[in-house]
């Protein structure tokens, strides 16, 4: 935990062992320093001015020798402070700066980010994800399509899904292909008619992304989370089309 904590205000282990034995000692040469730490004197030496760059350590000469001293543990929070005050500023220079004219460097057009998932862990990060980039939205809604076989499967990995979606006040529009589908808080449903067998999909539409849940052999799920702003417009462009004439 020690060096760790000093590892994140810039020293290696020699430096802090070199540190923490010139503490013991007191003012000290380096022929002493060498020996109590077990740092051979030209490498002992050479930390020793790294040291006393990050101003932990100080000397003074004595006769025709250097006597090295280790500054107050107290220094070692100023560092942290320094530290994280440039932290700070990198931060707020990333936000207001860095990132946005990073922005403006890529082209109008943008390739979709796709990832796939499968199983139920698969799915769940899915609809975790849902809720996650809807629940961060001024608008709190998203769009579903969604047909009678996958509905059994869907909600397996997360069977409170409809209750932390409605805690969070998200709502959902359903388009149901086929019978069935139950009502929910927050929710609206409207069916599509089928003739004969559909197969097990379901498609969600939360801009800047789309994702589609199917099922394999032996019903398999599996997703694809597709993160566009323009595939994702357009479907929602054809899902509120629809939704209107119905």
């Amino acid at each position: 935990m020690i060096q760790q904590a000093f590892e994140q205000l810039g020293l290696t282990a020699r430096e802090t062992l070199l540190y923490q034995t010139l503490l013991k000692l007191g003012p000290a040469s380096i022929r002493d320093i060498a020996e109590h730490s077990g740092i051979n004197r030209g490498t002992a030496y050479e930390a020793l001015k790294q040291l006393q760059t990050k101003g932990v350590v100080s000397y003074f000469p004595k006769g025709k020798r250097r006597f090295f001293t280790a500054e107050s543990p107290e220094i070692l929070l100023n560092l942290a402070e320094e530290k994280r005050n440039r932290l700070d500023k990198t931060i707020e220079s990333l936000k207001n700066t860095i990132i946005p004219n990073l922005h403006q460097q890529q082209p109008d057009y943008h390739q979709a980010n796709v990832r796939y998932y499968e199983g139920d862990d698969g799915i769940e990060w899915v609809l975790r994800d849902i809720l996650n980039v809807v629940s961060q939205q001024d608008h709190k809604e998203y769009c579903v399509f969604s047909s009678k076989p996958i509905r059994p499967f869907l909600y397996r990995p997360f069977p409170n899904y409809t209750k932390q979606r409605v805690k969070l006040g998200i709502n959902v529009k359903v388009i149901a292909l086929g019978e069935g589908g139950e009502d929910a808080e927050l929710s609206e449903r409207k069916w599509i008619k089928t003739e004969g067998s559909v197969d097990a999909s379901y498609i969600a539409i939360y801009p800047p992304k789309c994702a589609i849940i199917s099922l394999a052999s032996d019903n398999f799920p599996s997703a694809v989370v597709l993160e566009s702003k323009d595939i994702a417009k357009a479907q929602q462009i054809i899902f509120d089309t629809l939704w209107k004439m119905l």
